[in-house]
């Protein structure tokens, strides 16, 4: 069967993607080469998934017809375009450009640039997931390069579907997106952490305080999903005059609770966008 979905790094991330896409049939165990430097890892791939293994690049962009995903650190990457450019010349071929894959790059700080003077004149699209989404419950932020159409984004909205939610923004909003949704996962962890804490602080046992801090957390950005309902519309609903509700949010208020998550995001942007320079 045809290699249609090549991943470049079997990490974590690269892992989830890959296993969110054979589990949901967009692709089958047969369509794939993975390629990934350590043999152990490589073993584990190939026995978990079935899925064709090598530790060559170039073969993974060599035989992937539609995707080749990269899933590596960023500081390897100058690397990696190097050890591929002599493929990225063939493709660049008459006769050869048209049935080249779309390049699709999770690579935190590398911009469209990087990847298009890498890949010339290949489509290639630049995402930015977060950590929800090795449970496939994430939301990734894509960008697109020059040479894409809409069946390339056609495709990258199916592969990053499998994994969660999907949105697309301008190259410019990417380092703001860092900032919010892949930061954001920290952020939660340690509301949650501080409303267990709190619970502790209050006499809850910490097995318990820990189960009500995040079901509570975790059913109310259902409720809020599910009912489209506004934020502040929901605090409301729960804050009665003169009850307990008002008295807590006085308090968060009084700590400066809301510009403490306004200022992160923008320090987590700012630090993306000097990362990226």
């Amino acid at each position: 069967m045809t290699i249609k979905f090549g991943l470049i790094g079997g990490g974590v991330m690269g892992e989830a993607l890959l296993s969110r896409l054979i589990t949901r049939g967009i692709y089958q165990s047969s369509e794939v080469i993975v390629s990934e430097p350590l043999s152990s890892r490589l073993d584990f791939l190939k026995q978990q998934y079935d899925v064709a293994v090598t530790t060559d690049n170039s073969r993974v962009l060599t035989e992937a017809k539609e995707v080749l995903f990269l899933a590596v650190k960023p500081q390897v990457f100058s690397a990696i375009a190097q050890e591929l450019g002599h493929i990225v010349d063939i493709l660049n071929r008459e006769n050869y450009r048209e049935h080249s894959p779309l390049i699709i790059s999770i690579l935190a700080g590398v911009p469209l640039s990087q990847l298009e003077a890498a890949f010339v004149q290949l489509p290639v699209i630049r995402a930015m997931p977060n950590t929800p989404a090795t449970v496939g419950a994430g939301v990734t932020a894509i960008c697109s390069g020059a040479y894409t159409n809409a069946k390339h984004h056609q495709i990258a909205q199916q592969v990053f579907s499998a994994v969660g939610e999907v949105v697309e923004v301008s190259e410019a909003l990417m380092d703001a997106v860092t900032g919010l949704s892949g930061s954001g996962p920290a952020y939660v962890a340690l509301l949650v952490e501080a409303l267990a804490d709190g619970g502790v602080a209050a006499g809850l046992p910490r097995a318990i305080a820990n189960q009500l801090a995040l079901q509570t957390v975790l059913g109310t950005a259902k409720l809020l999903q599910e009912t489209k309902m506004h934020p502040a519309e929901l605090k409301d609903r729960v804050t009665s005059p003169g009850g307990t509700t008002i008295a807590g949010i006085a308090k968060l208020e009084q700590a400066g609770f809301r510009s403490a998550l306004i200022e992160a995001v923008k320090a987590a942007t700012e630090r993306s966008q000097e990362l990226g320079k």
